[in-house]
Order: structure tokens, then C-alpha cells, then sequence
């Protein structure tokens, strides 16, 4: 079994910064690709970084030059640095992690981005 447990989130306005954070457990050694999704309201999920083992990141073109990932191995856990966030950013985060046979996801975490 394996948890992943979003924390950090809120309101903010245009502008200003925020950090996510995700922690994952469970009986799995075996840690995949960890990474960061998003919803916007009325819009498809998309993709906003990802971090694979060996530290190599991957960005959302529209996103890379704001948002920041970065994992930990030891807890095990990634957060996303985010910004100079505008209106758009609005969405539910939500972080997973591969596995050797899924995708583990969390719930997801709210960020609203207003003027």
C-alpha cells in the first residue's frame, strides 16, 4: 500500500510565490518518476514537471521557467517551487509517483491565483 500526501496549496495573488510539498510511503523500494499534474477548471489534466531517479527533470514548456522541482530519495518526498504565479496557475495540483506496475496519485491540492 502506498499513500501520497499532498501539503502546502492556498491563495495567493498574481505575482507572488508558493510551495508544494508530497510525501510518500509504503512497502515499495522501488521509487519511479515522481512528479506534479495539474486541473484547471473546465480544462484536461497537464502535465507540470516531472523528476525521474537519476534527478533528470522534466517541465511543462509553458511552466519551465517558473516552477522548480525537487525530490529527496531519503524521506521520500518532491516539492514544487512555483513563481511569479499568475491567474492561470489556478488548478488542482496533484502529485504521483510510478511504481513498478502503477502510478500512485494523491488527492490533489487546491492553488487560486487571483489579481
Amino acid at each position: 500500500q502506498v499513500t501520497v500526501v499532498e501539503s502546502g496549496g492556498g491563495s495567493v495573488s498574481t505575482g507572488e510565490s508558493m510551495g508544494l510539498s508530497c510525501e510518500f510511503s509504503g512497502s515499495y523500494v522501488y521509487w519511479g518518476a515522481m512528479g506534479w499534474s495539474r486541473q484547471a477548471p473546465g480544462k484536461q489534466l497537464e502535465m507540470v514537471a516531472s523528476v525521474a531517479r537519476d534527478g533528470d527533470t522534466t517541465y511543462s514548456d509553458s511552466l519551465q521557467d517558473r516552477f522548480t522541482i525537487f525530490r529527496d530519495d531519503a524521506k521520500p518526498q518532491i516539492s514544487l517551487q512555483m513563481n511569479n504565479l499568475r491567474i492561470d496557475d489556478t488548478g488542482v495540483y496533484y502529485c504521483h509517483v510510478r511504481l513498478r506496475d502503477k502510478t500512485a496519485w494523491g488527492t490533489g491540492i487546491q492553488v487560486t491565483v487571483s489579481q
